[in-house]
């Protein structure tokens, strides 16, 4: 039998401890966190260390769930579930979350992708709840950084369908599944933590604004 190799990421290496801190100031205090895209699982197994009171649900496509689930086995604490297979164009978990994070997928997926994860974040997140979006991002149109710009550029030589999206497009989307943006953090390596909550009348959830007003930049 082969054994998976433990995978590893060096830009998520990085990257853990910055998402971690702008995490704290807007996860809920309990529930369940759904992780689109848990990708070498890096992520997961910090924020789950460090957030001992939330329940850690790690997912990715079925292809890159053998080396998820060893890191998980190897590093992950009690409050980390095993990993399940998610596509967000095919079937989503039946349950509902408290929070749902996912970090540097809506580049590397299609529009079309894209679209239906925030369609599904809104069936999947509880009302209370915030959906966490990392990676880079442009601005008005534009690239907040060079290197964002021949990233871009790197991307949609390998797939015309990947690509940094516009923040102003995503504000759209979001709104159209009845969320909205209400915060956001720059973290380094000019990328960004956006983070939306349900707004069915215009209004964003009660925890989330005192959040928000107590941690204001």
């Amino acid at each position: 039998m082969n054994t998976p190799e433990l995978p590893f990421s060096p830009a998520s290496e990085r990257n853990k401890g910055p998402i971690l801190e702008a995490l704290k100031r807007v996860l809920p205090r309990q529930g369940a966190v759904l992780e689109i895209g848990s990708g070498t699982g890096q992520h997961v197994v910090h924020f789950g260390a460090c957030l001992p009171f939330l329940v850690w649900q790690p997912s990715d496509r079925t292809e890159n769930l053998p080396g998820l689930r060893l890191r998980i086995q190897q590093e992950g604490s009690a409050n980390i579930l095993p990993p399940i297979a998610l596509d967000v164009l095919t079937a989503w978990p039946e349950r509902d979350f408290a929070a749902i994070y996912s970090a540097n997928t809506a580049h590397i997926m299609s529009w079309k992708a894209v679209c239906v994860m925030f369609w599904g974040v809104a069936r999947q997140l509880l009302h209370s709840g915030v959906f966490c979006l990392y990676g880079p991002f442009n601005e008005n149109g534009a690239f907040t950084a060079a290197s964002n710009a021949a990233f871009h550029e790197q991307l949609r030589s390998e797939n015309l369908e990947m690509g940094l999206r516009d923040i102003a497009e995503l504000e759209k989307l979001a709104a159209s599944q009845q969320l909205r943006l209400a915060k956001r953090f720059s973290l380094p390596a000019n990328n960004q933590l956006l983070v939306f909550d349900f707004a069915p009348e215009g209004k964003t959830s009660a925890w989330l604004r005192e959040t928000a007003h107590e941690n204001r930049d």
